[in-house]
């Protein structure tokens, strides 16, 4: 049952990661962009920053899980 439950938090978790990731990426994007106001560039920043801590915390939550599964 415990391998079963594993499995699915590691599923959720890969699910997590690449939304975080793709959050980041395009908050890089508007970072970067001459065509947005400054006060949304840097906050953009900071969120990309915030999202690359989750995706890299839930890629860890994941590896974690996987390896409880197969063993």
């Amino acid at each position: 049952m415990d391998t079963i439950k594993n499995a699915g938090n590691y599923v959720s978790d890969k699910i997590t990661s690449t939304a975080h990731g793709a959050s980041k990426e395009a908050n890089k994007e508007v970072a970067k962009d001459n065509n947005v106001g400054i006060t949304d560039r840097v906050q953009a920043a900071g969120n990309a920053l915030s999202d690359k801590t989750k995706e890299t915390r839930d890629d860890a939550s994941a590896e974690a899980n996987k390896q409880k599964a197969t063993h």
